[in-house]
């Protein structure tokens, strides 16, 4: 089980580097095929899944975005944007 754990996340941090690598180089058509996979398996995964997508994909990506001065509610669908709002909220508490 936790050999699955350790990939899983792996590769959620591997898809948010290739996504903030598009996002570095200015292919926003890229980028944005990324996010919108990554919302379809925030929607229909697992909750292992979902879970992951929230604490890695998009705390990874939301903070690159953040560095770099991009505006996360245009590249974040409905799903991604709810789950980066709780992020946001739940440290400035």
């Amino acid at each position: 089980m936790r050999n699955k754990i350790n990939t899983i996340y792996k590769q959620a941090e591997r898809f948010a580097a290739i996504t903030n690598k598009a996002i570095l180089s200015g292919n926003s058509v890229r980028a944005k095929k990324c996010i919108d996979i990554a919302e379809r398996l925030f929607e229909s995964g697992s909750a292992e899944t979902k879970n992951v997508i929230s604490n890695v994909y998009v705390y990874s990506v939301s903070t690159y975005m953040e560095l770099k001065h991009y505006n996360i509610a245009t590249f974040f669908p409905k799903s991604l944007k709810a789950e980066y709002l709780k992020q946001i909220n739940a440290t400035s508490v």
